[in-house]
């Protein structure tokens, strides 16, 4: 009976350690590795996972083009055309960054219909912007083509992801 009560008591010391992250938890956590880089500083080596989709990398390139192409906007329109372009370029990179880090593939493709829509939008505002002369005819047309290029990355992705499942 003592042997039985002794390994109970064991089960249960194992139980409550992995409760408080001891010995249960350390089997599962993922290791890092750190590299250093110049000035002492460290960096994960793990890349994230969004940052392997070409669709991300050129809605990435996109927000960056959008940012600064707004920034000769006139100020009257600092908390509408321009402040609008900004978020829904950076929404559609937005939300492949959050749907890639979902479990699901069908919680991805939700992402990638949105990050799709957000597409859209970019479209439209900047023919508007083009319209009303914001900007120039070459940068208009040259952000177009990126929004176009973008729109068919996410489109071609969130087609693998039909196929994949």
């Amino acid at each position: 009976m003592a042997a039985k009560e002794g390994e109970g008591r064991q089960s249960h010391e194992r139980r409550r350690r992995a409760g408080q992250g001891g010995e249960g938890r350390q089997k599962h956590a993922p290791r890092k590795e750190m590299i250093p880089l110049s000035g002492g500083t460290r960096l994960f080596r793990h890349m994230a996972t969004h940052k392997r989709f070409l669709a991300w990398q050129e809605c990435h390139k996109l927000v960056l083009a959008v940012y600064k192409a707004t920034e000769c906007f006139p100020k009257h329109e600092l908390y509408g055309l321009t402040s609008q372009l900004r978020r829904a370029a950076l929404s559609a990179a937005v939300n492949i960054v959050e749907g890639a880090s979902k479990k699901g593939r069908n919680e991805f493709r939700r992402f990638l219909d949105m990050s799709l829509g957000s597409l859209s939008e970019v479209e439209y505002e900047l023919e508007v912007a083009g319209a009303l002369g914001y900007l120039k005819d070459d940068v208009c047309s040259s952000l177009t083509d990126q929004v176009r290029r973008a729109h068919f990355l996410t489109w071609k992705l969130k087609i693998s992801m039909n196929d994949a499942s």
